[in-house]
């Protein structure tokens, strides 16, 4: 498995160790059902895909309006 840091996939204010997991958990679970990747590895497992997919920018996730207003209150 190659080495990502985080710091390559933790940029901006708003991000989390915990809504990476889930971003990367989300997008390895498509790419398992046999979605194409969205960039060339050479890696196998999914999990390594996806996580690398993100350090490049290919897959992010958006918090939408009303999860936003849930936590913040």
């Amino acid at each position: 498995m190659p080495y990502i840091p985080l710091e390559k996939m933790l940029t901006g204010k708003k991000t989390s160790l915990y809504k990476l997991a889930l971003a990367a958990a989300a997008r390895a679970n498509e790419l398992a059902q046999g979605v194409k990747p969205l960039i060339e590895s050479t890696s196998k497992k999914v999990s390594s895909v996806a996580l690398e997919e993100i350090a490049a920018g290919k897959v992010t996730y958006v918090i939408s309006p009303e999860q936003e207003k849930k936590n913040n209150d």
